[in-house]
């Protein structure tokens, strides 16, 4: 076998499925891919192969599809192979077994994509695109997930790194050639430029609020008084009875957390306990749950009783109540004695339905998608998202260049504003990975899944 680690992993998820995928990458993969399927001659790069596998004993495995990579032309750079069979996990199993005697190593998690990236097929931020697209959980987070793995965020660094270098090469140029004839040091082009960029970096640092959109959804905190409808709104919206619907106030006592799709958005539905004066020491630990959630809440579903006398809210809660981020449910308008309730925040949109008769239901969820839109929940098509390591390393980098915009400002030496920038371009760096940074790359791809 060549020197050098050959890798290998299930790169599907376990358990029971119609194929398994088995991925290796490394030196000794045109080798195996003869040596499973007894054949004499290479497998043709880039082309399926059909074939039986043949364990190191000559025990038949399974009927297998082999499709051989050429170092250079896979996604980690190797030489890579990927094996499909069926589903069963004794045979994949079996499989990756037998490849492990034959002289392979059990890829560590994250492995194969940090191999891509150390090989120069991929970026950082193309990497951490990948656990992206994996995890993604909604339309949105799926299409900036893809965003990033074509390379937006190494675009968008390159053209802040090359706006950066010309400005270092103005003013290095009187500090290393002093004694040339260059015209005489003029820093109110610098100046200018600094702060463009500064400028346009403070834009792009922005678009990170939108990341936690995406990753976890547009975290909804429903609320109302007890016996409102808030259980029967949350087992509409995931369609099954995940909360108890009761006519006793009370029922819920701790939070519930759902997820769901509601068009390109996808939502982390909460249900709290009803607000109202506890009667218990535990109904005053869920109300008080309700009050935390609230702080950490990205929008509010506010389920009322039509039929019912307006509930006194407490001040801090009514105060994140804003026409923006928020929609009054009256429920249970099909009542006899139900009436709009306008006058209770009447700022904030209302909508009519009856959850039990489901009258009004389509209307309110065509008016809580036209409300998100209308208010941003989600990004601008032409924007690149930044996670919270890339908005961190944007940050430092801003920081680096006010520095150095307040030294130009005030006429310091260029050799200081100089260190200034190049430090910027290191944070620009950290973003793509063009800096070496062990520790940083052991922590990222940990998270990542085995076999990818």
């Amino acid at each position: 076998m060549p020197s050098g680690d050959t890798i290998v992993a299930l790169s599907t998820p376990t358990g029971e499925s119609a194929i398994a995928v088995i991925r290796l990458s490394g030196p000794a993969c045109p080798d195996l891919g003869m040596a499973v399927l007894q054949r004499k001659h290479p497998l043709e790069f880039r082309r399926a192969t059909f074939g039986q596998y043949f364990a190191l004993d000559g025990e038949l495995l399974d009927e297998v599809v082999v499709t051989s990579f050429r170092e250079n032309k896979s996604f980690t750079g190797e030489a890579m192979l990927e094996l499909s069979c069926h589903g069963n996990p004794l045979i994949s199993n079996k499989i990756i077994e037998d490849l492990v005697r034959r002289g392979c190593r059990i890829a560590e998690p994250g492995e194969f994509s940090r191999t891509a990236f150390l090989n120069g097929r991929i970026d950082l931020s193309q990497a951490e695109a990948i656990s992206d697209l994996i995890q993604a959980r909604s339309d949105l987070a799926l299409r900036f997930a893809q965003k990033q793995l074509s390379g937006s965020v190494g675009k968008i660094v390159a053209a802040f790194t090359d706006r950066l270098l010309r400005i270092v090469a103005q003013l290095e140029a009187y500090i290393d050639f002093p004694e040339e004839d260059l015209p005489a040091e003029d820093q109110s082009g610098p100046v200018a430029d600094l702060r463009a960029l500064i400028r346009d970096l403070e834009d792009n640092i922005q678009n990170s609020r939108y990341k936690p959109f995406l990753d976890e959804g547009i975290r909804t905190v429903i609320i109302g008084p007890p016996n409102a409808g808030k259980s029967s709104l949350i087992n509409a919206l995931t369609g099954e009875d995940r909360a108890i619907v009761s006519e006793e106030p009370g029922t819920t006592r701790d939070y519930i957390k759902e997820r769901i799709a509601l068009e390109e958005f996808g939502i982390q539905i909460l249900d709290t306990a009803g607000l109202h004066e506890p009667d218990s020491k535990i109904e005053e630990l869920g109300i008080r749950k309700t009050m935390e959630l609230v702080e950490q809440a990205d929008f509010f579903l506010v389920v009322l009783d039509a039929a019912a006398p307006l509930p006194a809210f407490p001040a801090d809660l009514v105060n994140h109540l804003l026409p923006e981020n928020s929609l009054v449910l009256a429920n249970k308008s099909d009542l006899d004695g139900a009436h709009p309730l306008t006058d209770f925040l009447p700022q904030v949109p209302h909508v009519q339905l009856s959850l039990k008769t489901k009258e009004g239901y389509p209307e309110f969820m065509q008016t809580w998608l036209a409300h998100l839109r209308k208010h941003q929940f989600s990004p601008p098509s032409d924007v690149v998202v930044w996670n919270a390591r890339h908005a961190q390393a944007l940050a430092m980098a801003r920081d680096r260049l006010g520095d150095a915009f307040g030294r130009l400002k005030t006429g310091k030496e260029s050799i200081l504003v100089v260190s200034d920038l190049r430090d910027a371009l290191t944070a620009f760096g950290e973003v793509i990975g063009k800096v070496d940074n062990e520790s940083m790359l052991d922590i990222l791809f940990k998270e990542f899944c085995i076999g990818k």
